[in-house]
């Protein structure tokens, strides 16, 4: 018997993307699944109901997850509804587990084998399921189409009788690949484009797209790379020289576009409002970073505010702007990991544990947190801070007895290290998930 997929509708307010379309529906159906879309499903994205049953799908009802062998979501399920998931089932979504310690054991109890997709390692094999870069692709073409509209001046040089349209100028801060693909986008625009990044490496890709590069380039430049291609986190000490480099170039932009985002770490802070207080009025501040707390000073999560006659630009799930094209990439990341996984002569699922794609991406099986990097966080949180609390009372109480072995919920926490420990490939480097 056919194992069911299920591809839900997503229940965020903020999220228009969908896990499947009809192209991957059907390679979903050639490798053995019973394929069911929950009515609606790609509606935000403009892929109709008709069109995933013209590709071979069942149109079914949000209960219908309660049957899935294997769900593919965009986002992490939601508390509620967990509930209606079977045990045993696999999920495939970005789960987003940096800082959600909770929801991660959430997933863990609830029996689910969770897999995130922001965890694919750098490598070669896996390229074709970096959902970092498919989407970070599309959130810098984004950024500066919603630059463009902000800004109440054409970007183009433009010579006209009338006299001469100067260009705007573009800042893009942070070149992994959001960064690369917004100074592309504005270059097509016409715009005058600088860009600046900790990482050496992008140098070269900057000049080659036609823009200048500005940073720092000391000892600690050279080293700031991690071997996954991730921007190492600065001292304060760098922070403070480039920051002034770019105190002076910023009060000459027009557009200033942020990026900048280091795995398990708040957003680094870019842009100030001294900064941006000398950029003349009506310039625009786009923060592609403001989920992670943003990389501009002042910037609000899904509003754009003015401040010092500067437009600061904070829209949320930016890819998700132009959820069409970013479900079409995303689901071809989902189906093609979902291809590792299973057994293409039997046609079902069969997990290979020693997989490295599915050792950096598994983060619960069998009702535990097995990723590494948040085991014990979750062994922490199943243990009440009464309970935690309370142990060394107990040891002290019961002098007699051996002393127990340290437990592993109440040791401390280990630093998180950025999960993709794989050999860079020669992609672009990324700063981090590329908001």
């Amino acid at each position: 018997m056919a194992q069911t997929l299920f591809i839900p509708k997503e229940t965020d307010a903020n999220e228009a993307r969908v896990g499947g379309s009809p192209e991957t529906v059907k390679r979903l159906i050639g490798l053995g699944f019973n394929v069911v879309v929950e009515t609606g499903a790609g509606t935000a994205s403009r892929i109709p109901d008709a069109e995933f049953t013209g590709a071979g799908a069942s149109i079914g009802k949000a209960a219908d997850v309660k049957d899935a062998d294997i769900v593919l979501k965009v986002r992490r399920p939601a508390s509620p509804e967990l509930k209606s998931y079977k045990k045993g089932a696999v999920v495939i979504a970005m789960l987003d587990p940096y800082g959600n310690d909770s929801a991660v054991k959430e997933l863990a109890d609830a029996g689910l084998t969770a897999f995130t997709m922001e965890f694919m390692p750098r490598i070669t094999r896996a390229q074709v399921m970096d959902v970092l870069s498919s989407q970070a692709n599309l959130a810098g073409y984004q950024a500066v189409i919603d630059a463009a509209e902000e800004y109440d001046r054409a970007l183009p040089m433009m010579m006209t009788a009338a006299g001469t349209v100067p260009a705007a100028k573009v800042f893009v801060m942070g070149v992994g690949v959001a960064g690369l693909q917004a100074i592309a986008t504005a270059r097509r625009l016409g715009a005058v484009v600088t860009a600046t990044d900790v990482r050496p490496a992008v140098k070269e890709q900057v000049a080659s797209l036609g823009a200048k590069f500005l940073a720092v380039e000391d000892e600690e430049f050279k080293a700031a790379e991690t071997a996954g291609g991730y921007a190492k986190e600065m001292s304060k000490e760098y922070q403070a020289k480039q920051a002034a480099l770019v105190n002076d170039h910023i009060a000459k932009q027009d557009i200033v576009i942020t990026t900048a985002l280091i795995p398990g770490r708040p957003a680094p802070r870019l842009v100030t409002r001294e900064m941006y207080a000398r950029m003349r009025p009506g310039s625009v501040l786009i923060d592609l970073a403001v989920e992670r707390g943003g990389n501009v000073e002042g910037a609000v999560a899904g509003k754009i505010t003015e401040i010092d006659g500067v437009k600061i630009v904070g829209h949320l799930n930016v890819p998700g702007r132009i959820a069409a094209t970013a479900s079409q990439l995303y689901a071809k990341n989902l189906v093609a990991f979902v291809e590792t996984l299973v057994d293409k002569e039997a046609k079902v699922l069969k997990i290979n544990f020693d997989d490295e794609l599915v050792k950096a991406t598994m983060l619960t099986h069998d009702g535990k947190v097995v990723h590494p990097n948040f085991a014990q966080a979750a062994a922490a949180v199943a243990v009440p801070a009464e309970t935690r609390a309370a142990r060394p009372v107990a040891k002290k109480a019961a002098p007699a007895k051996p002393a127990a072995p340290k437990d592993a919920a109440v040791k401390p926490a280990a630093k998180k290290a950025a999960p993709k420990k794989a050999a860079a490939s020669k992609a672009a480097p990324k700063t981090e998930g590329e908001a």
